[in-house]
C-alpha cells in the first residue's frame, strides 16, 4: 500500500501537573514512561474503552500540529466553546515530511465546522464560496453522515494528514464501508490517517496499525484480539444468548 508517514512519532516534552486529570490518564502515563509513541503504518487506529485517553490524545496531536481544536484545516480559527485540553502543550509531533493537505474531522463538532463555513461564505470572496470546496451544498442542509462524507469526498485532496475522531458516530455501517473506500484512495495518494474509533468495521482496514488504549497504557494489537472484535463477534454469532446473560438478573 502506498502512503506516507508525515508524523512518524509523538514525544512527551513535559508532564501536566498532578492536579490535572491529564496527569492521571493512562495514555499520558504511558507516554511519560516510554517518552514516545511511534506510528509504523500510514493508517493508525486508536481504540479502547471510554476514558482511556484516545480522543484526548488525538485532539492534542491535532492542536500541536496546528489544526483547530474543534476541527477543520489548519486555516480554521473559530472557537465556539474552548474546552479542549492543554495536553497539546506537552506534545512534540516528529515530522518526517510535510503534507500538502490536512484536516481534523470530529463527528461531535461537525456542526460547528459547518456553521463556520456558512459564516465565512456570508462575506464576499474573490475565490468564490468556500462551500464549493465541500461539494457545493451547505453541510447544514445534509444529514450528519452525508455532511461528514461530503467533507471527505470533496475536501480531502491527498498527500495529506487526516485525523478523524469517531467517524462511526456519524456514519451507518454501509457508509463506513464507503469511508473505507475513500481512505484507500487517499492512502494511494500518499496520505496518512490517524483515527480514534470504536468501530470493528473500520478496524478491519488492511495493514492498519491498531493501538489499544487501556488502564495499562498503549499497546499494539491484532484486529482479532481487540475487545471490539471479540464482543461484536460473540453477539452476532448468538445475540439471544448474549441478551439472556445480560438481562438474567433483571426483575420485572
Amino acid at each position: 500500500m502506498h502512503g506516507a508517514n508525515y508524523i512518524s512519532e509523538i514525544r512527551l516534552k513535559g508532564m501536566p501537573d498532578q492536579s490535572s486529570y491529564l496527569h492521571h490518564l493512562p495514555a499520558v502515563q504511558y507516554l511519560a514512561a516510554q517518552k514516545r509513541l511511534e506510528f509504523s503504518s500510514n493508517i493508525t487506529f486508536f481504540v479502547g474503552e471510554n476514558g482511556t485517553g484516545k480522543s484526548t490524545l488525538l485532539e492534542a496531536i491535532a492542536v500541536a500540529y496546528g489544526f483547530n481544536a474543534e476541527g477543520g484545516s489548519r486555516n480554521f480559527r473559530f472557537s465556539t466553546n474552548d474546552t479542549h485540553s492543554e495536553l497539546w502543550k506537552y506534545l512534540s509531533p516528529i515530522k518526517r515530511s510535510f503534507p500538502k493537505d490536512g484536516f481534523f474531522l470530529r463527528a461531535e463538532s461537525l456542526y460547528n465546522v459547518a456553521t463556520n463555513i456558512d459564516e465565512l461564505d456570508q462575506a464576499p470572496s474573490f475565490d468564490g464560496p468556500l462551500i464549493e470546496g465541500y461539494g457545493g451544498v451547505s453541510l447544514h442542509q445534509q444529514s450528519h453522515g452525508e455532511s461528514f462524507l461530503a467533507i471527505v469526498q470533496n475536501r480531502f485532496f491527498g498527500k495529506g494528514l487526516y485525523l478523524l475522531d469517531e467517524p462511526e458516530a456519524a456514519l451507518s455501517p454501509m457508509r463506513l464501508l464507503t469511508l473505507m473506500s475513500e481512505i484507500k484512495n487517499l492512502l494511494d495518494k500518499d496520505s496518512q490517517f490517524i483515527i480514534a474509533t470504536h468501530s470493528p468495521i473500520l478496524m478491519a482496514f488492511p495493514n492498519a496499525e491498531i493501538l489499544e488504549f487501556s488502564q495499562d497504557g498503549i499497546q499494539k494489537v491484532a484486529y482479532q484480539d481487540t475487545e471490539h472484535f471479540q464482543i461484536t463477534k460473540q453477539f452476532l454469532n448468538d445475540p439471544e444468548r448474549m441478551l439472556h446473560y445480560l438481562f438474567a438478573d433483571r426483575k420485572d
